[in-house]
């Protein structure tokens, strides 16, 4: 009987990469000139997952977001797993926006991954939800190499990430 081969996709984003790309951002903003003597404030609260960004006006508060997202990916945060909420206007014409970190894959899209992998027909290939990730698992590597790069050619909304690889 042939030995099954496997390997985990998850998706995540390094926490600490973040909190530096938020400190990198926060000396930006102290240095910028439309940002001198102006409210803008960027607060990383690692056990939610969430950046909270406030400024003084939409535009300012557009500007922060794209010293964020700029940050992000010079730290190899993947942007994909950035998830912006909607900009919410305060007293006195402040705004604001969170955003949301994914980390895991959610249920909805780990589904359609299962479905999407299933339609291949490939040869005793199994995938299984595990929590926020899934399992592969064949007989022939080969079969999980072809399930990587069918992957890695789809969008998700995601970064998928491709490890603990065993046989």
């Amino acid at each position: 009987m042939a030995k099954n081969s496997s390997f985990d996709i998850s998706t995540g984003v390094d926490l600490q990469e973040v909190d530096n790309a938020v400190n990198q951002a926060h000396k930006e903003v102290a240095t910028r000139y439309d940002f001198k003597g102006v409210h803008a404030t960027i607060e990383f609260k690692r056990e939610p997952g969430v950046i909270e960004l406030e400024a003084e006006d939409e535009y300012r508060l557009k500007a922060l977001y794209e010293i964020l997202v700029a940050k992000c990916a010079r730290r190899g945060v993947p942007l994909k797993n950035l998830d912006p909420g909607e900009i919410e206007h305060g007293s006195l014409g402040k705004a604001r926006q969170s955003v949301a970190l994914k980390q895991g894959i959610e249920q909805e899209t780990a589904k359609q991954i299962v479905k999407q992998v299933k339609d291949l027909k490939l040869k005793k290939c199994q995938i299984q939800i595990q929590g926020d990730e899934l399992r592969v698992t064949s007989p022939d590597r080969d079969t999980l190499q072809e399930v990587i790069a069918f992957l890695k050619g789809q969008d998700f909304g995601v970064e998928l990430t491709f490890g603990n690889f065993r046989s």
